[in-house]
């Protein structure tokens, strides 16, 4: 019976094959995809929440910038937040010293509504802070004058009007809320007895003034976030540093005394650049940290 057999190689074609083999082997692997190596992020809560409430926001920053650190601080939740600001700028302090120790490149920080506060106040008085992007997310930077559901469960008797007689004493300075309460038709009583934002406005005289200053402009950029449907933060435009008048007009950042004496920052921070302004309607004050068109508009693209 007759065989069925195909060509052979000769015995040097069967070498060389062996050697091609032996190189593809030996050769290194094609290198991975470069990915993009980016900054950590830290996200501050506010008034009566916890880090729960930023799942969603978790969630966004893992698929758009998959293997960025994100650290949501979990102190002060719930009514603890109540407690004093500085108190509290004291213990966010101790938990972000060590996250940008770690990060030569730089942080950012997501800080929204109250927290928004306690992170303007830890870029005052942390000296070697490495902040890139300061997010204020929807936060009453230039103070809080409006009745709330907050207000009416923590005063039930007052009202935004005489709210200023309980804030403005040293009883009500022990409440965060206060701490902030910014009342138009008061003003000498507000500069006088506010113990946390005339200080770190730098509308009234301290030892550190300077200093904080300096700090503050350490940041390389600060977003602020907020909307007219916020329906807390009063006005809404405090978000980006406007507010009242004695008779109750809004005067917006350029038109406030904190901007035109540069008393913590603010104009030398817009005249280089380093202030992104991202208005949105539609958006309530619950909804700032879970909204996915937000996210894509005014936060992601700052999240090097």
């Amino acid at each position: 019976m007759l065989g069925l057999r195909g060509p052979r190689l000769p015995a040097a074609g069967i070498l060389l094959l062996l050697l091609f083999l032996l190189l593809l082997l030996l050769l290194p692997a094609a290198p991975a995809p470069h990915r993009a190596s980016y900054k950590p992020v830290i996200v501050v809560h506010g008034l009566f929440d916890s880090s729960y409430s930023f799942r969603h926001l978790l969630e966004y920053i893992n698929e758009t910038h998959p293997g960025t650190v994100v650290t949501v601080l979990d102190l002060f939740d719930g009514r603890e937040s109540l407690r004093p600001l500085w108190e509290q700028v004291q213990g966010f302090g101790e938990a972000v010293a060590p996250i940008m120790a770690k990060a030569p490149q730089g942080v950012h920080l997501i800080c929204y509504s109250q927290g928004g506060l306690v992170c303007r106040a830890l870029l005052s008085v942390m000296d070697e802070h490495n902040v890139d992007s300061f997010i204020s997310l929807s936060s009453p930077q230039m103070g809080q004058y409006g009745d709330t559901d907050y207000l009416k469960w923590l005063f039930p008797t007052s009202m935004r009007s005489n709210l200023y007689r309980i804030c403005y004493s040293p009883w009500g300075q022990e409440f965060s809320i206060c701490n902030y309460w910014h009342d138009p038709h008061h003003d000498d009583l507000y500069l006088n007895a506010s113990s946390f934002l005339a200080l770190i406005n730098g509308e009234r005289d301290h030892p550190n003034a300077t200093a904080w200053r300096k700090n503050f402009l350490r940041v390389g950029r600060l977003v602020l976030i907020g909307g007219p449907d916020d329906g807390v933060i009063t006005p809404w435009q405090s978000s980006f540093f406007g507010f009242y008048d004695a008779n109750e007009t809004v005067l917006e950042m350029e038109e406030q005394l904190v901007y035109l004496r540069d008393s913590f920052g603010l104009k030398t921070l817009l005249a280089r650049g380093a202030i992104v302004r991202c208005p949105m309607a539609g958006i309530s004050h619950t909804a700032w940290h879970s909204n996915r068109t937000l996210y894509e508009t005014c936060i992601e693209p700052w999240l090097s």
